[in-house]
């Protein structure tokens, strides 16, 4: 699953609409939804959604050893 699909579940989860995610994280409906489509964002920016959502963001890599990075 990217990542556009698991902000937009977390959202349906929440029972928030995306656009309201927009206005939470301080940015237009139309700014949101143009960068769902390309499905890039920043650290900082996954980090404001995860609070706007009452969740946490992990990010990591899991090396064949087990090890995260």
């Amino acid at each position: 699953m990217d990542i556009s699909t698991k902000i937009r579940v977390a959202c349906t989860m929440r029972g928030i609409s995306v656009s309201e995610l927009a206005r939470r994280i301080g940015t237009t409906p139309q700014n949101m939804s143009g960068r769902l489509k390309v499905g890039k964002f920043t650290g900082e920016e996954l980090e404001k959604i995860a609070a706007a959502l009452d969740a946490s963001v992990e990010l990591f890599f899991t090396l064949s050893d087990g090890t995260k990075v």
